[in-house]
C-alpha cells in the first residue's frame, strides 16, 4: 500500500483513510489524521519531550503541566483539563450510567467501547492476517499491523542496521544505543526512554493495578507480574526457581 492512497476522495469529495476507513471532508484533516498510523509525532512537548502527531493534542498535553482545568462540571463543580474526561463524568450525574470494565475498572461512555475493550482481556483475536498468520482483537489494528507487509522501510539504523517504516520509530530504536531518557517522572524524577515504561512506572504512584488475578482477585501494576503469581495457582515454578533447585540438587554435601 503506498502511502499516497492514503487520500482517496469519494463522489461525495469525502477523503477517506484506507486504514481505518474514517471519512474526512478536507485532505488536511485527513494528512493529519494519517499520522495516528504512521506513529510520526512532529509536535513535541518542551518539558517532558513526549511527541504529538497533533499541535491540538499538545495543547491538551500541556494543560497536564500547568495545571489547568478550564472544563467545570455545572452540577458537581468539579474541574477537568480535557473536555472528553468532563463528558464522561457528566455520565455519573446522568441515567445513562457508564460502562466499566470488571477487569481494570477502566470506564467506558458506551457498551460498545467496552465490548471492544474486553477484547483485550479475554484474548480473542479473530482477525487474522494473511500473509503472517498473526492475530489482533480489533480490525483496525490488522489492517495498521499489513503496513508492515506492504511498506517498505527506507530508515535504517546506523549501529545494527535495523531498518523502519517510519523515521520516528527509528528516533525512538535510536535511543537503545543512546541510553537518552527524555521521559521524566514529576514524582520521583525518575527517567525512561519509552513512554511504555513510563506509563507503568507512573502506576507507582498513582496506586493503579489494572492486572487483577481471576481466582484470587489480587491486583498487579505489570502482566509480567500477574502471569508469576498466577503460577502459585497453576502450581507450576518460575524458571529461576527451577534453575536454583538444579543448582542445589548437584552442590556437594
Amino acid at each position: 500500500m503506498e502511502r499516497g492512497n492514503m487520500l482517496t476522495p469519494t463522489i461525495k469529495k469525502h477523503y477517506r483513510c484506507d486504514v481505518c476507513e474514517k471519512t474526512f471532508v478536507q485532505s488536511g484533516n485527513l494528512k493529519v489524521h494519517t499520522l495516528t498510523h504512521t506513529k510520526e509525532k512532529p509536535h513535541r512537548c518542551d518539558v517532558c519531550e513526549k511527541g504529538f502527531a497533533r499541535g491540538g493534542d499538545l495543547k491538551t498535553h500541556m494543560l497536564i503541566h500547568t495545571k489547568k482545568k478550564p472544563h467545570r462540571c455545572v452540577v458537581c463543580q468539579k474541574s477537568f483539563s480535557i473536555n472528553s474526561n468532563l463528558k464522561r463524568h457528566m455520565l455519573t450525574h446522568t441515567k445513562n450510567k457508564p460502562s466499566r470494565c470488571d477487569v481494570c475498572e477502566k470506564i467506558f461512555a458506551d457498551s460498545g467501547s467496552l465490548n471492544r475493550h474486553m477484547l483485550t482481556h479475554t484474548k480473542d483475536k479473530p482477525h487474522r492476517c494473511e500473509v503472517c498468520k498473526k492475530k489482533f482483537s480489533i480490525n483496525s489494528n490488522l489492517k495498521r499491523h499489513m503496513l508492515t507487509h506492504t511498506m517498505d522501510k527506507p530508515h535504517r539504523c546506523d549501529i545494527c542496521d535495523k531498518r523502519f517504516s517510519q523515521s520516528g520509530n527509528l528516533k525512538t530504536h535510536m535511543l537503545i544505543h543512546t541510553n537518552e531518557k527524555p521521559l521524566r517522572c514529576n514524582v520521583c524524577e525518575k527517567r525512561f526512554s519509552r513512554s511504555g515504561y513510563f506509563k507503568t512506572h507512573m502506576l507507582i504512584h498513582t496506586g493503579e493495578k489494572p492486572h487483577r488475578c481471576d481466582t484470587c482477585d489480587k491486583r498487579f501494576t505489570q502482566s509480567g507480574h500477574l502471569k508469576t503469581h498466577m503460577l502459585l495457582h497453576t502450581k507450576q515454578k518460575p524458571i529461576n526457581i527451577l534453575v536454583a533447585e538444579k543448582d542445589l540438587m548437584s552442590f556437594p554435601v
